[in-house]
Order: C-alpha cells, then structure tokens, then sequence
C-alpha cells in the first residue's frame, strides 16, 4: 500500500505504519491484511526450489570460470534470482493486484478469477500475467546477488564456532545482516514492480511501464 502511494497528495496515503494498519484494518477488518495470501503460498514451494537449485547449478558452471569464490556465489546468486523471478511473476501480478484492491475482503474475486480477469483482458505478455517481468527480475536479481554474496563470504571470513548455540547465532545474524541489506538495495526494484503491477493514477492511462522508466519518474516526482 505505501508502494503504490503517490506522495502526500494521494487521497489514499497513510501517515504512517500504524496508521495504514489501523486504516485497513477500520475499512477492510481483519482478513483485509490477508489479501493476496493464495498466490504467494502457491508459489513459495516452486520458488524455493528454483532458488537453490539453480544457485547450486550457477555455482557448478561458474567453477570452471575460476572466478575469486566471493564474485562467484553473487553471480551465482543473480542468474537464480533472474531464474526465480520468472517463476514468480505471474503470481506477483495476481497478488499485487488483490492486495491494492482496498474493496473488502468478501467483495474482491478470488485469487483464480482476478488471474483469469487478468488473462482476459491483458493476455499473458508484458500487459497480462507477465506485466512488470523486468522490475520483479531486478527485485530477485539484486537481492540474491547481494544476499549471497555477502552471507557466504561474512560466513567464510567469520570463524566457526564449537558451542552450537553461538555458532546458531553467528550464521543467524549473518542471515539478518544479509537479508536487511539485500532489501534496502533491492526496494527501488520492488516500488517499481508495485507501480507497474498496480492500479494506474488515472484508469485507462498507463503511467507506469517500463521498470527504469518508473524508476525515474518516481525520482522526478517524489524524491
């Protein structure tokens, strides 16, 4: 919801976190906070599989390139994001349509019906089930690239623990130091995919298109 926010002046903006939790929540009730739940869920097994299968295989190819470890698992990490978002596109587009629907719960069709409007009316291309495939390629490619990356080569340079508990934490922090830092650089990727997946500023107008484009314009109009 704060993605699609187009500053200040959008009749829809929220103040704040807890703002847009309390304004969903008055509007919509509870089961509004779980719009969108079906294509994720669907596509997480899927995803997960894609991920580190292809990482593993990225991996395999780029041993025979004799690139340095640490370059290799961030290359390795952007080919199974770029792999993954594939995959996952056409359930993004279902979910992020379901979640800026702010109709309540009951109202909205079922994650099928909105994938079948979808199909439709804009087909299964770049205006269809696949809109926004290069913002949501950039979002997975980024983060994996960066998240990888940076957690194998931390793990490598910190030493392993003997004590399990300290040695659960050492990679646990790792993780969350990894994730944290892949979601900042990645964020500009994901408002992007959010605006060209999302209801346009005015209906029957294609504000956003292009993730780059989006991109800028975002920049130009909102800092």
């Amino acid at each position: 919801r704060f993605q699609i926010q187009r500053g200040k002046t959008d009749p829809t903006s929220y103040k704040s976190l807890g703002d847009c939790f309390r304004t969903i929540f008055q509007r919509e009730g509870l089961l509004g906070f779980y719009k969108g739940i079906l294509p994720p869920v669907l596509a997480e097994t899927p995803k997960r599989a894609v991920k580190f299968f292809t990482f593993e295989q990225y991996k395999k190819l780029l041993g025979y390139a004799s690139l340095p470890p640490g370059l290799a698992f961030a290359v390795a990490g952007l080919g199974s994001g770029l792999t993954e978002a594939v995959v996952v596109n056409p359930f993004e587009v279902v979910k992020v349509t379901l979640q800026t629907n702010q109709s309540a719960f009951t109202e909205q069709p079922s994650s099928f019906v909105q994938a079948q409007q979808i199909i439709k009316t804009g087909g299964l291309g770049s205006q269809g089930l696949n809109k926004g495939l290069t913002a949501t390629l950039g979002r997975h490619g980024v983060f994996n690239m960066v998240y990888f990356g940076f957690y194998f080569n931390v793990k490598n340079i910190l030493p392993i623990n003997k004590d399990p508990n300290l040695e659960f934490l050492r990679k646990f922090g790792i993780g969350l130091v990894s994730g944290t830092i892949a979601s900042i650089i990645n964020i500009p990727f994901d408002v992007a995919k959010s605006r060209i997946q999302g209801p346009q500023p005015v209906p029957g107008e294609i504000k956003y298109r292009t993730c780059f484009k989006t991109m800028a314009t975002v920049y130009k109009e909102e800092g």
